[in-house]
């Protein structure tokens, strides 16, 4: 998802929650239980004191880092101790996952995102995805196959941990890293952050939002169209998610899109090349030190039939940003106006990183310099599935290069 709006916020209205969604009276929390909640059950292990290598998040980029790390020759910090006392032999490491189950945001997905009309998912290192009904709903199909892949490899995963930040023990630039959680406190000589984007929802501001009588939501509380049966629905963004959304909501409700940018189309089919140079694009900022963009905005939006049927209905007919919300509806800069029941706001996600603030990885540019998955301020940090590492592809590769870094750090 790309989010092109100017002005932002991370959540709207109300506090915080520990999730990242908005607590407002216009988004009420959905409480329907996932189905891939039955995947698997929380895991009993508890956080180990130590770890050579700690691993946050288990989705794509956490579960590559775990695979590389067991392939290399580590242990799991979780094992049980010998009977002369002893604990796990050195080279150990843990996977801490916020989640109560396999999948990742997987686990979140809207209920009609099925196999067939998602973003390609790729497969993890070492076990390919099975073929599955493209009926198949994702939120099921992916979190069963890395709860599979879990057990499979033996990878040391302890969940739910929900990590409240990283700091330094001390001043050693080769000592270690405190990962305080609500589970208690492990040191690591190396973390690997693979926290993704899912629990950091971008909520843009714009004069009179708290104004407005109708639903707001993100993309991240959507579950059907059915909600807005009948309705008029305001999609604001331009990703992959916004224009999904748009289609599936156009069939039982009148829409509106609205974008800040005119969206760039493209008419043929998304090739590996065109990947590898939408990454080094987005490689290219964060080596510089600025915040990264999203892969898509890179690489643009595919023409599917699906889209090319909207677009003749005229559901794909854009319109510019407009300029302030009203109780009603949203109004433009020319006065002219849009009366609306909902606005989903599908406008991204940004890095959940909040719990490293304390190693004050940020510069000039506003972003975090790095060397590959490593942060330049912080050797011992690795971030994976960050900047051109956010895609399920990319993210594989991240694991792998993470692991190196980490093992040459360790060897240092």
């Amino acid at each position: 998802m790309t989010t092109d709006l100017t002005h932002e916020r991370t959540r709207i209205g109300g506090p915080q929650t520990a999730t990242g969604r908005p607590s407002t009276e216009a988004t009420p929390a959905h409480t329907e239980p996932t189905p891939s909640t039955i995947v698997a059950a929380a895991s009993t292990a508890t956080v180990p004191p130590a770890a050579d290598v700690v691993v946050i998040g288990a989705g794509q980029a956490g579960l590559s880092a775990a695979y590389h790390l067991r392939r290399r020759g580590l242990t799991p910090a979780t094992a049980a101790p010998t009977p002369d006392g002893d604990g796990p032999p050195s080279g150990t490491f843990v996977v801490l996952d916020g989640e109560a189950g396999p999948g990742g945001a997987w686990r979140h997905r809207w209920r009609t995102l099925r196999m067939a009309t998602v973003n390609k998912v790729h497969d993890l290192p070492g076990r390919e995805l099975p073929e599955v009904d493209p009926c198949a709903p994702s939120r099921e199909v992916v979190p069963s196959y890395y709860g599979d892949y879990e057990r499979d490899f033996d990878l040391p995963i302890v969940r739910p941990v929900h990590v409240h930040r990283v700091t330094r023990v001390d001043d050693d630039p080769r000592g270690r890293l405190l990962v305080a959680t609500d589970r208690g406190e492990v040191s690591a000589r190396v973390v690997i952050n693979a926290t993704g984007t899912w629990t950091k929802p971008f909520w843009p501001i714009y004069p009179g939002q708290e104004t407005f009588r109708g639903r707001q939501l993100h993309t991240a509380d959507y579950v059907s169209a059915d909600e807005f049966a009948g309705r008029h629905v305001i999609v604001v963004g331009g990703g992959i998610s916004a224009v999904q959304l748009l289609e599936e909501i156009s069939h039982v409700a009148a829409t509106t899109w609205v974008t800040r940018r005119e969206p760039v189309w493209r008419d043929d089919e998304f090739d590996p090349d065109a990947g590898r140079r939408a990454v080094a694009l987005v490689e290219e900022r964060v080596r510089a030190g600025l915040p990264p963009r999203s892969v898509v905005s890179v690489t643009g939006l595919i023409w599917t039939p699906t889209l090319r049927a909207a677009a003749e209905r005229g559901v794909m007919d854009r319109r510019p940003m407009f300029t302030e919300i009203t109780p009603t509806g949203v109004r433009w800069a020319d006065g002219t106006e849009q009366r609306a029941d909902a606005i989903l706001w599908a406008t991204g996600f940004r890095s959940q990183l909040d719990h490293l603030a304390p190693l004050r990885m940020r510069g000039r540019g506003g972003g975090i310099e790095m060397a590959g998955t490593q942060v330049v301020a912080e050797p011992r940090l690795h971030l994976v599935g960050y900047g051109p590492s956010a895609s399920t592809i990319g993210a594989n590769r991240a694991g792998r290069e993470a692991v190196n870094g980490a093992l040459a750090f360790l060897g240092g």
